[in-house]
């Protein structure tokens, strides 16, 4: 069960650092503090510039307005990412169906490419049904739920 989590969890990783590094002109881990809202918004998160400063007060800065290192980016970004896919599941049923699941990854923010959804899909779908179930999913990834979320869209998963 920990090898799903950290499966799910490394391509969670993957692709948020892949965004950052898009943004990381000195290829020193550190980005601008004003790219990330493009960040977020590249990985499907559509925050207001509100929400955005707010999870730019849960993110350590390097320097008023200055830079944000990717170790302090990670660990929010991969909370909230996480927690998105609920938002997927329109009918309010529990879980999402891989055709669902597929559409959103492959379509929207920075797209999966086959490998990584192939890879994903091979960790997150339930065998029996094809579908994930992210209340579940939610409970592998998150070790400590006693945080706060950056955005308020996320309390709904409290």
């Amino acid at each position: 069960m920990f090898l799903f989590a950290d499966v799910l969890v490394a391509e969670i990783e993957k692709k948020i650092t892949e965004a950052f590094e898009v943004f990381d002109r000195e290829s020193n881990k550190t980005v601008d503090v004003r790219f990330i809202g493009c960040i977020v918004r590249s990985l499907g998160c559509f925050p207001t510039e509100a929400e955005v400063q707010e999870l730019l007060t849960k993110i350590e800065v390097e320097e008023p307005g200055g830079f944000v290192h990717l170790g302090n980016f990670l660990p929010v970004m991969t909370k909230i990412y996480s927690f998105s896919l609920k938002a997927l599941d329109e009918n309010k049923c529990g879980y999402i169906t891989k055709e669902d699941l597929v559409k959103h990854l492959t379509e929207e923010g920075e797209p999966f490419n086959l490998e990584e959804m192939e890879d994903m899909l091979a960790v997150a779908l339930d065998p029996e049904t094809d579908t994930l179930h992210y209340r579940d999913y939610r409970t592998k990834l998150v070790v400590d739920e006693t945080k706060n979320f950056p955005f308020k869209v996320w309390d709904a998963f409290r």
